[in-house]
């Protein structure tokens, strides 16, 4: 009977090991030091159809695989978390979904990794007003509460500023990372899109205060800056939206002017928001989805601006929403070095498509110093 009871057990046993997934592309970290922090582009293209909203199942379920694997310590979102904010209305010639099914859809995706990994959102213009920003009521804190992340959030989460509409929100918030080696510490902060004067002066007073000033700053926005394919990656200085035209709010280059270059700490800056379509014959422009920039601060230290939009790429506006793609930023235990690295979980999870996972141009993966 013992022996039987052993065959039996070392049968389930290499059953189990047997059919374990085989991971087509598993990522590492290049220092198993370094810690990682995930920067997702805006996911409204994955969630105004409803056949695209699994892609971004997918890349969530990629990062809840890989919490421990790469260390990841924070997942970052650009915002446009949705096609329109509060619509039933539907315009079947760019989505097929309510505004309703579209911050459920977003919300469900998020869930999966609730209370296990840190997420951020600057949500961006079309998670405002009716269809794109011609106010400031959004349903984001409604979908976004502090509470459904738990301690993960809570423990982190050191301040916060009301939105426009007096709420208490996440839109404009600030974070204390935990990343191994960065000895003064790190602080996210996040802004609601185009922000006011009144988020701005939070940002800075929070970022100089005695307790932060030595912290390195990330600085996550929605529209700041534009790509650099077929532009110059100037940043934003005006934009059509009754939002941004309304007293008091800020576009790209007057975050530069009122807090960025202000601030001495904040050192990185992150946002979406621009890109570009395909090229004229029909391939997608990677160039066009990204965007980087080098600038002194008022002090001289060099701030580093990344934009990362890729919702056009994989059929373009009407494609797939972006085939899966998202940014690794490792930080690494010197205290000072990032590598940047672009992929895709879609195409990675594949051994037929794993050689499509990987972006290489000088744009798409490189490193940086902040010192």
């Amino acid at each position: 009977m013992k022996r039987s009871l052993s065959v039996a057990v070392a049968f389930c046993c290499f059953s189990v090991f047997s059919f374990a997934q085989h991971r087509a592309d598993r990522q590492n970290l290049t220092d198993p030091e370094a810690t990682s922090v995930i920067l997702l582009g805006d996911p409204q293209g994955y969630m105004k159809y409803d056949v695209n909203q699994p892609i971004f199942d997918l890349v969530t379920a990629w990062i809840e695989d890989n919490i421990d694997h790469l260390n990841i310590e924070a997942v970052l979102c650009t915002g446009d978390l949705v096609e329109q904010n509060d619509n039933n209305a539907m315009n079947r010639n760019m989505l097929n979904q309510t505004s309703r099914q579209m911050w459920e859809a977003v919300s469900s995706a998020f869930t999966r990794i609730d209370g296990k990994v840190l997420h951020v959102h600057s949500p961006g213009n079309h998670d405002y007003g009716y269809r794109a920003a011609e106010d400031e009521h959004t349903f984001y804190p409604d979908y976004f509460p502090a509470e459904r992340q738990g301690n993960v959030l809570l423990d982190r989460l050191v301040s916060e500023c009301p939105n426009r509409e007096g709420r208490a929100s996440l839109e404009n918030s600030a974070y204390e990372l935990r990343i191994n080696g960065w000895n003064n510490g790190v602080l996210v902060t996040t802004s609601e899109f185009a922000p006011s004067d009144n988020a701005i002066q939070w940002a800075k007073s929070l970022c100089q205060s005695e307790k932060y000033r030595n912290h390195t700053v990330i600085y996550l926005t929605h529209s700041y800056m534009r790509c650099l394919g077929l532009c110059d990656n100037a940043r934003i200085s005006t934009e059509g939206y009754p939002l941004t035209r309304k007293d008091g709010n800020n576009s790209g280059e007057q975050i530069w002017e009122k807090l960025v270059s202000q601030v001495p700490n904040i050192r990185l800056v992150l946002c979406g928001h621009h890109c570009h379509g395909p090229a004229a014959d029909g391939s997608d422009r990677y160039d066009a989805a990204v965007g980087w920039r080098v600038d002194p601060n008022a002090e001289g230290k060099e701030v580093y601006q990344m934009l990362f939009d890729t919702q056009t790429l994989g059929g373009g506006w009407e494609g797939n929403g972006g085939d899966g793609w998202i940014r690794i930023l490792e930080f690494q235990p010197d205290g000072k070095t990032v590598k940047v690295r672009t992929y895709s979980p879609l195409f990675g999870i594949s051994p037929l498509t794993r050689h499509l996972a990987h972006r290489k141009e000088p744009f798409n993966e490189f490193d940086f110093v902040i010192d």
